[in-house]
């Protein structure tokens, strides 16, 4: 009969991910944080620098979070990124190919910062594991 055990000290060899609604509330918080940082630094800038920008930060968040909160967390920050950063300010616009491409790039990089890490939590779990 086949019995599964735990291994060693009960600790994980993997960190679990952060809860999504969390990881979305982190996202929206620091995004609005960075697009008003930069229209106070230098008024209506270069959204192309905010996009550059925002696209670190999500990357950076998403290393604790799932690969399905990815979708959602390109959403919420493409939202604040049109609103708060591309003119006119205050008003949500739709410009498919621009829009497209900023939605494609924050989720490009929400899911290489959840798989990065996901990779390295991986090999590392793997060296502590391997004899």
């Amino acid at each position: 009969m086949l019995v599964w055990k735990r291994i060693g000290s009960g600790v994980r060899p993997v960190p679990p991910p952060v809860a999504t609604a969390f990881v979305w509330a982190v996202t929206a918080g620091m995004a609005f944080a960075v697009v008003t940082a930069f229209n106070l630094l230098d008024g209506q800038g270069n959204p192309s620098f905010d996009l550059l920008t925002l696209s670190l930060t999500v990357a950076a968040v998403s290393t604790s979070a799932r690969l399905a909160a990815a979708p959602g967390t390109a959403l919420l920050c493409w939202l604040i990124l049109n609103v708060f950063a591309t003119a006119p300010i205050g008003e949500l616009t739709w410009e498919a190919s621009y829009d497209l491409g900023r939605i494609a790039c924050l989720f490009v990089a929400a899911s290489a910062g959840t798989c990065a890490a996901r990779l390295v939590h991986a090999r590392a779990a793997y060296r502590r594991l391997s004899p």
